[in-house]
């Protein structure tokens, strides 16, 4: 569904994206790990258009990202972001429903609402939710709402920044298990950027370790631990000493 060959990526002297190649295959959960600043964020945003690559080929389904409709291109991707990124002034429905009621998306409102509230009971929150603000909410509550969001258009391909930055390890595993369950349910095609090693097992079908640029190591989650890889071995375990060097 997504093919990355050989791409790079420099702001200024930084050079981020040296060569990643990387295929994601289509109905699958890829998950990508490394580093903070290792280009993981910058690959997902490529894929969207968001930045430009310098050299090297991206395909969506076969195509590169700016051929066609921009509209009808982005309405087949879902995106849950990092921080929630509620819009504070919308009510959580109207959040859930913000892609509904707009483009070439666009549906009445009150079927935009109804579709929310489902999406919302979808993710174990009851409809007595929709009307309240994101402020009202708890930091899982609102990952929750952003998860709505981010299915309420029935994607195809959805993308996980960090799905479980700032929550406790509880709601961290209810937030995982939603994530499995709502892919494995859609069919989607999943790409997630996580640091953290429990998301990792719970999400992913397959791994890629993105290290100074390039993938250095992917295969099934299954074989992740017995990679062989050192540096994927260094970043699963947190090790100090390896040849990834710890930033002081």
């Amino acid at each position: 569904m997504i093919s990355y060959q050989n791409v790079h990526k420099a702001f200024g002297t930084n050079e981020v994206l040296r060569g990643m190649t990387l295929e994601v295959p289509k109905g699958q959960s890829m998950v990508i790990i490394g580093g903070s600043g290792t280009g993981k964020s910058v690959a997902l945003k490529c894929v969207l258009g968001l930045i430009q690559p310098d050299s090297g080929t991206i395909l969506v389904d076969g195509k590169p990202p700016a051929a066609g409709d921009r509209d009808a291109f982005l309405a087949r991707f879902g995106m849950l972001f990092q921080g929630g990124a509620l819009f504070d002034s919308l009510s959580v429905w109207q959040n859930v429903a913000f892609r509904l009621m707009r483009g070439a998306l666009k549906r009445p409102k009150e079927e935009a609402r109804e579709i929310a509230i489902e999406k919302l009971r979808r993710v174990g929150l009851k409809p007595d939710v929709a009307d309240r603000f994101p402020a009202e909410l708890s930091g899982g509550m609102q990952k929750r709402v952003g998860l709505a969001r981010a299915i309420a258009a029935e994607p195809e391909i959805i993308f996980f920044d960090e799905p479980t930055t700032g929550l406790d390890p509880i709601m961290s595993g209810v937030i995982n298990d939603l994530i499995r369950e709502i892919v494995v349910e859609m069919g989607a095609t999943a790409m997630t950027i996580t640091h953290d090693m429990s998301s990792v097992r719970a999400i992913a079908d397959k791994v890629a370790m993105l290290h100074g640029g390039k993938i250095r190591w992917t295969g099934p989650v299954s074989e992740m631990d017995a990679s062989g890889d050192p540096y994927l071995d260094q970043f699963i375990h947190g090790r100090a000493e390896g040849p990834i060097e710890a930033v002081r």
